[in-house]
């Protein structure tokens, strides 16, 4: 007696996107028109305002009002509280970076939750509190002026206040970074021989060249473009501790509408550059990537 066995075939079912999650042409045309016309109006408007007010009187007054005394000033200022606030969270960056992602210690996350202290402190309140700390009649006041030192309404006021808000942008860059790349290649250097220096720069460097650049050029633009924290430990002394963006606050309230757009437009082109300086790094970024893949 045979036994006749049927083989029951079920076919795979033909599964297809659901129509409900693809939108129509009607619908992602409405989203890019919502999307151009928020850029447009929020964004690109005032910048090409910015620059028409500017060069509203032409151009010889544009230069004019560029090359006062007071405005040079406040260039220089500006480029000195930059220069010392990139570099200084340059090393704290990577230095909290590697410890936060290739170490394990005991208040790990208290570390970083202190990084991002910073995004969520008010500019002002930063201020009042070096103000707290150095003013005359702070806690360290009294020392300060028994030693001839001044902090606030000076320039050390102005790089403390600046490096405090721009404190966790290379950090909160590389952090993430370093945690993706884990601990392999470094603990083969080190089983290879090399020393924590030479681990790090011919290691660790090479792979968060690209990171490191982007989160300097971001510090960069925040320290130049601040105004909250410097204006309150500034003073606004005229041609001592003016910043540009405290330099076109005084100019429009005096009403000289023409110079304080022709300065403002200075610190637009110094955002359209790191914008540009961004998308190269980005883009240089992504060919890397694509290379090592």
């Amino acid at each position: 007696m045979s036994t006749a066995l049927t083989v029951t075939h079920h076919s795979r079912p033909n599964y297809q996107a659901n129509p409900a999650t693809r939108e129509s042409p009607a619908v992602r045309w409405l989203l890019l028109a919502l999307g151009l016309s928020f850029f447009g109006l929020f964004l690109l408007l005032p910048l090409i305002a910015v620059f028409t007010e500017a060069l509203r009187k032409g151009w010889e007054a544009y230069f004019t009002a560029l090359s006062e005394p007071d405005t040079l000033s406040a260039m220089r200022l500006t480029l000195l509280a930059a220069a010392f606030a990139v570099p200084f969270n340059l090393v704290f960056g990577v230095s909290a970076a590697w410890a936060i992602a290739k170490h394990d210690f005991r208040g790990k996350q208290i570390l970083i939750t202190l990084i991002d202290l910073p995004f969520s402190v008010s500019p002002v309140v930063a201020g009042l509190m070096y103000v707290l700390l150095f003013g005359a009649q702070g806690w360290f006041g009294p020392w300060l002026q028994a030693h001839d030192l001044k902090i606030i309404f000076a320039v050390p006021g102005i790089v403390l206040a600046t490096v405090f808000v721009t404190f966790p942008f290379v950090a909160r860059e590389l952090i993430p970074l370093m945690q993706a790349q884990g601990r392999d290649e470094e603990e083969a250097a080190t089983v290879l021989g090399a020393n924590g220096w030479q681990t790090f720069r011919r290691v660790t460097l090479p792979n968060i060249k690209w990171g490191l650049l982007y989160g300097v050029i971001l510090c960069n633009a925040r320290a130049m473009g601040e105004f909250g924290a410097v204006s309150v430990v500034s003073g606004h002394i005229r041609g001592l501790t003016n910043t540009l963006p405290l330099q076109v606050e005084i100019l429009y309230n005096e009403y000289q509408f023409a110079a304080a757009f022709a300065v403002a437009s200075i610190l637009a082109l110094l955002a359209l550059v790191t914008l540009v300086l961004k998308q190269i790094v980005e883009w240089r970024a992504a060919v890397s990537a694509q290379e090592a893949s």
